[in-house]
């Protein structure tokens, strides 16, 4: 908003982003609700910055999880290498996910619907900036496609059935920059069923 001047147009952008805050927390409490309302009264980018930094406590946490419960998610890989668990901010987690170079997987792990589920697939990385379907956001992707689970009643034995989009190669950074997860929920389940 720092490059336009029609005071119009900015208190239309405010409003609309009020709105979609209101209708996207609808569930929150008086309190919630107060701390919300005050990003309408933002203006400069150190401002926003220092906003958000007020909102990291209220952030949920992906539940930690151990080295045994993801190898019970992924029973097929015999040698799963797993990322350093002590070392991830859980703060900043939407989906955990790590790649295994050795054998060009990747690998995510998310709850979904209450319950933690894996994804395994193939991680072919595109050599380029691109928009990442998770987050949105234009950055350094790969092609991540993950064979589906679920097949049609009627479907031949030999049945075969692969989704795949453009993922960010960097998992953090597309944690960090996740701001809807339907796109992700929606993969996810057509992957899993």
């Amino acid at each position: 908003m720092s490059t336009v001047s029609d005071p119009k147009v900015v208190e239309s952008v405010r409003f609309s982003v009020q709105s979609r805050i209101t209708e996207a927390f609808s569930g929150a409490e008086e309190h919630q609700r107060h701390v919300l309302e005050k990003i309408s009264a933002l203006s400069t980018p150190g401002e926003f910055q220092d906003y958000l930094r007020s909102l990291e406590p209220y952030m949920s946490e992906f539940a930690p999880v151990t080295e045994k419960r993801l190898k019970k998610l992924f029973p097929k890989v015999k040698k799963l290498k797993v990322p350093d668990l002590e070392a991830i901010d859980y703060r900043y987690v939407t989906y955990l996910g790590w790649t295994d170079i050795a054998t060009n997987k990747l690998f995510i792990v998310y709850y979904l619907n209450g319950q933690l589920v894996g994804v395994e697939g193939k991680f072919t990385p595109a050599n380029k900036k691109s928009t990442c379907f998770a987050c949105n956001r234009y950055e350094e992707v790969a092609l991540f496609s993950a064979v589906t689970k679920t097949k049609p009643a009627n479907a031949s034995p030999d049945y075969y059935k692969a989704v795949g989009n453009y993922l960010c190669v960097n998992s953090d950074t597309c944690n960090k920059n996740i701001t809807d997860v339907t796109a992700l929920e929606k993969f996810i389940q057509t992957v899993v069923g």
